[in-house]
């Protein structure tokens, strides 16, 4: 699903990006549903970039990664650790494009999460390239999101790609 964000661009910069588990929702300019074999996830597009609430038979999820004002947690590179019965990994890089690039690698992007059953995608006003956009799916029971930030003022686009699943017995490794 694609959809233009009602608000004015005021994401200026990747590095304002920070990252926040077990945040209670925070208020949503477009959201999606999804139901993915039992587990109940919320894609949710914030005027500060994204949030993905996961609800699950074994527990809970919220996951935020946004410019949150008086947030002492940057983007960090990579996270893991144990919340409950799961495991939580998140992961995120920042990629710098030129102009050309950055305009074809937006509406590569769009194009794939615009029409996606999973996935969700909102632009900003003013800027085509603009945008974040979010996508999930349900594997060997284990949830997974896939976002991307788009600042095309400086040519960064911020990925991040999450993981949550069962934590898996060392006996049976």
């Amino acid at each position: 699903m694609l959809t233009t964000l009602k608000t004015a661009y005021t994401d200026t910069r990747a590095d304002d990006l920070a990252w926040a588990l077990g945040r209670d929702p925070l208020p949503a300019l477009a959201l999606l549903d999804l139901e993915l074999s039992g587990a109940k996830l919320q894609l949710r597009l914030l005027g500060a970039s994204h949030q993905v609430l996961l609800e699950e038979e074994r527990g809970s999820c919220s996951e935020t990664v946004a410019c949150m004002p008086g947030s002492s947690t940057p983007l960090p590179l990579g996270v893991a650790k144990r919340l409950g019965d799961w495991e939580y990994e998140f992961a995120a890089r920042v990629e710098t494009l030129g102009r050309g690039s950055f305009a074809g690698r937006a509406q590569e992007l769009l194009a794939l999460v615009a029409d996606h059953p999973q996935g969700l995608a909102g632009t900003f006003p003013g800027s085509p390239h603009a945008f974040t956009a979010m996508l999930a799916q349900r594997s060997e029971g284990q949830v997974r999101w896939r976002t991307w930030h788009a600042y095309p003022q400086e040519g960064s686009l911020v990925v991040t790609r999450t993981r949550v699943g069962v934590r898996t017995p060392a006996a049976a490794l």
